[in-house]
């Protein structure tokens, strides 16, 4: 965990490695050059064997990931996605150790996605998820179909991802979505309490336990099924309406949707 980085910060701690999304200013949404940022990190993560357990957060004290930044994405981009997707984990299938999320304001959009990619998701009290795609003429292209309909149930999902409503971090644990629900400002020192308890744990162990978690999602085609929604998404950009929902949001505007 040598590297640098310009929109994430990385520290270690014994066996833990803590990887922080620093976009503040931005409610710390990604884009490309932030997930190549990430994917290295977790490149690094996967290779360092004195490293056990990670803790992902986002910096501040409003958002853990306000999802893609549209701003970007209309003006092009920025850059290529990594092969791993939308911050690093989005199509990371062979992940052998666990990552938890320390969930500290709003996971909306691409930011829920990359909260479904962890193995235990601890959320503050007035954290709110979010799949708004649809409202801006995308959907949930990085994983949030497969992992939100896997993870809670299909009827609640598709519910959530066709209305894009706000859900509350009781709600979310309710639903399934996080393990436990914190007061506010202490999902980090939950989280890292919860990698302590890890820690004590076999690290061997546990690598076997997530291997055949894999194997299952290997089973299950679901690196099939992710790469169905990049097909569908990269059709999707070139329709009216997306073009349309992605300039009204940053012009702070209804779209108007023509249906193609």
């Amino acid at each position: 965990m040598t590297d640098t980085y310009d929109f994430i910060r990385t520290e270690t701690d014994g066996h833990r490695l803590e990887v922080t999304l620093d976009r503040p200013d931005t409610y710390n949404a990604l884009h490309n050059a932030a997930h190549n940022e990430l994917h290295r990190a977790w490149d690094a993560y996967a290779a360092d064997d004195s490293l056990w357990v990670a803790v992902l957060t986002g910096a501040g004290d409003k958002a853990f990931c306000a999802g893609n930044d549209l701003k970007a994405t209309a003006s092009g981009g920025g850059g290529k996605e990594p092969p791993t997707g939308f911050g690093g984990l989005a199509r990371r299938y062979d992940l052998e150790k666990p990552i938890i999320g320390a969930v500290n304001g709003v996971a909306m959009g691409g930011g829920l996605e990359i909260a479904l990619c962890c193995d235990i998701l601890i959320a503050e009290e007035s954290a709110r998820f979010a799949l708004p795609e649809v409202k801006v003429g995308l959907f949930a292209a990085a994983g949030g179909v497969q992992r939100l309909s896997k993870q809670i149930g299909r009827k609640a999902a598709v519910e959530m991802m066709l209305t894009g409503r706000h859900v509350s971090a009781a709600e979310a644990k309710a639903l399934g979505i996080v393990n436990d629900v914190v007061p506010d400002g202490t999902s980090l020192e939950a989280a890292r309490a919860m990698a302590d308890t890890l820690l004590t744990n076999s690290p061997s162990s546990i690598r076997a336990t997530k291997k055949v978690l894999n194997q299952m999602d290997e089973l299950e085609r679901f690196d099939e099924a992710i790469n169905l929604s990049r097909d569908v998404i990269r059709d999707l950009f070139q329709t009216e309406d997306c073009k349309e929902g992605v300039q009204a949001f940053v012009e702070k505007r209804k779209p108007e949707w023509k249906n193609r």
